[in-house]
């Protein structure tokens, strides 16, 4: 998000991320690796929300395999493997990432999502541009209706 909030890193290179310990040490919450063959590709960082949804707290794929469906993949598979309802948060400056999340849901779930605006909620600074949340269920699907034969 630096790039469209304009952060720079500490004077060691680094970026803050107070809350990444919380991603090993609750069990609720996960740290997952998007690997591109034996490389790692990316990760994904997901939580509990109070809604009973598991929101989408980060997603990252390294900038060399952007744009070549490896993101995408890994979306639908974090989706699909875990069934159930699911909230995922980014900035509408980001205007990749609003492309990239809008698609991706209509992927995962046709058009059976919706979207709302939210403010950032405190301890994050009253500066920050409100998120927009994409809300989708992946464990509901519309089956086709079989005839059943008879015996």
């Amino acid at each position: 998000m630096s790039e469209f909030l304009g952060h720079l890193p500490a004077a060691d290179g680094t970026f803050g991320f107070s809350i990444l310990p919380l991603f090993f040490d609750e069990p609720e919450r996960e740290a997952l690796l998007i690997e591109y063959g034996a490389a790692p590709g990316g990760f994904v960082l997901t939580r509990p929300t109070s809604e009973g949804r598991t929101s989408i707290s980060a997603f990252f794929v390294v900038r060399a395999l952007r744009r070549r469906g490896v993101g995408r993949r890994a979306a639908l598979q974090l989706l699909h493997s875990r069934p159930g309802a699911w909230a995922i948060a980014f900035q509408e400056a980001n205007a990749g990432a609003a492309r990239f999340w809008r698609g991706t849901a209509t992927a995962a779930v046709g058009s059976a999502w919706h979207e709302e605006t939210r403010p950032v909620p405190p301890p994050a600074p009253a500066t920050l541009p409100e998120d927009n949340w994409i809300f989708l269920n992946t464990g509901v699907r519309s089956l086709p209706l079989t005839a059943r034969g008879e015996g």
